[in-house]
């Protein structure tokens, strides 16, 4: 049998897949109570390139993987499903959104966006929004997508197309926000809200 060559000490560092795949290699072997040496055996390879593998000092071939996967049962696929490139991540401590200018702005209303998505099909925009005494109605947004409101503090009237919901603390509201929407009477100011839009992002 064709052994694997290991890879160059130079692209260790980036060797992302092949850690991944020693991961599950490792994880399925010791679910299914085997050592090392018995799914050596059992997929026909030495266990000094099985450690390899598992500590993804080595690059699998796809019939090494074939091996692996018809020893233990299960598919090749099994083997990535839980690789991945990048997943963003985004922590915003308390108070430290960044301040925004959007369309209420200029009515008084105050934004702070608490996250966004990177290079991803749909924009998720989440926001906290603040209406103080200074701040006026506002019912005229209209943007693609859905929009999720969450309410913390204060108490506002909210119009989405022809209906109206009052809305307190602990109140949500989901909707199309395609249909004019915004809020329609502000009372016990201040109102804090969450509000999370989620939409296609267009590309050229």
């Amino acid at each position: 049998m064709k052994r694997d060559s290991s890879i160059p000490n130079g692209i260790a560092a980036d060797n992302k897949l092949e850690r991944a795949i020693g991961r599950e290699i490792r994880n399925f072997r010791t679910r299914m109570d085997l050592t090392l040496a018995e799914l050596a055996k059992l997929a026909g390879l030495s266990p000094g390139m099985l450690s390899k593998i598992e500590n993804g000092n080595t690059s699998p071939s796809l019939a090494t993987l074939q091996s692996l996967s018809r020893a233990l049962n299960i598919p090749v696929t099994a083997f990535f499903r839980k690789y991945e490139e990048k997943r963003d991540a985004s922590f915003v401590p308390a108070g430290e959104g960044l301040t925004i200018e959007r369309r209420g702005t200029r009515a008084g209303h105050q934004y702070q966006l608490l996250g966004h998505t990177v290079g991803k099909s749909i924009s998720v925009e989440p926001y906290l929004i603040t209406l103080t005494e200074e701040s006026e109605i506002f019912p005229l947004f209209q943007h693609p997508g859905m929009e999720f409101i969450h309410m913390l503090e204060g108490q506002m009237l909210y119009m989405h197309g022809g209906q109206s919901y009052r809305l307190k603390p602990g109140d949500s509201l989901f909707f199309d926000a395609d249909t004019t929407h915004g809020p329609e009477e502000l009372y016990d100011l201040p109102i804090r809200f969450l509000s999370i839009i989620v939409s296609p992002r267009f590309t050229e």
